[in-house]
């Protein structure tokens, strides 16, 4: 079983392929580029890599969202096409699940933190003081002052990290004292390796679904939606 992972949810484009056997090839790259130029090549290079062509994959698994929205647009649209052609199912991965997943296991909570614009951020809280994974918080959009009061009332180690982190770290430290950790840089963005792992198991689990199906978790509307909303509201 080898499952293709795409993330472009964020300012990073990460490309990987997952096996039995573990990640068997990874590429990412943070540059002025768009994702749309950067993942079709990036693809090609991983299966390269790895050393398998289309026919041998299982399905692929794509970051979901929450994050911006053109980025979940390239990458679902990417995925999708892809498919389509190769006659695979896809799946949709949580962009907050993605990051937290590295870190399961670490012994704290863990609380991605994604730049959603407007004073907000997309995050959610994760349990990873066991071998899995156990959101505790569903996945939102919030100020980062109303974040903080949900983890104080936690009162348990939290470990930050997402692109978001930079911007509120003197908030976060000032609002939890002694109970938020940080995250090192290499854990900042979430990885193509940990879409392809998570993929690998919801294929397992029989979760794959068609192109048709897949669609993305915005939580929020985009500013053309919201700007649509006001001219055609009543009033």
């Amino acid at each position: 079983m080898y499952v293709l992972g795409i993330e472009s949810a964020t300012p990073v484009a990460a490309v990987a392929v997952a096996g039995n056997g573990g990640i068997l090839a990874e590429r990412m790259v943070m540059n002025k580029r768009t994702h749309s130029v950067n993942l079709l090549p990036m693809i090609k290079a991983v299966l390269e890599d790895a050393e398998i062509d289309p026919g041998h994959l299982t399905g692929i698994a794509v970051s979901g969202g929450p994050g911006s929205f053109t980025g979940l647009r390239i990458g679902m649209s990417t995925a999708k096409t892809l498919a389509q052609v190769w006659g695979l199912p896809v799946v949709g991965i949580s962009t907050l699940k993605t990051l937290a997943h590295p870190l399961a296991g670490h012994g704290r909570l863990v609380c991605p933190v994604l730049n959603a614009r407007k004073n907000e951020v997309y995050t959610a809280v994760f349990d990873c003081s066991g071998l899995t994974q156990t959101q505790l918080l569903s996945s939102m959009a919030t100020p980062i002052e109303v974040l903080i009061n949900i983890l104080l009332d936690y009162n348990r180690p939290v470990t930050f990290l997402g692109d978001g982190v930079p911007k509120y770290l003197p908030r976060l430290k000032a609002g939890l004292a002694h109970l938020a950790w940080f995250a090192p840089m290499t854990a900042g963005y979430p990885r193509g390796a940990a879409v392809a792992e998570l993929g690998l198991q919801a294929f397992r689990d029989g979760r794959g679904i068609s192109a048709l199906q897949l669609q993305p978790e915005y939580i929020r509307p985009s500013e053309a939606e919201v700007v649509w909303l006001k001219k055609h509201s009543a009033g």
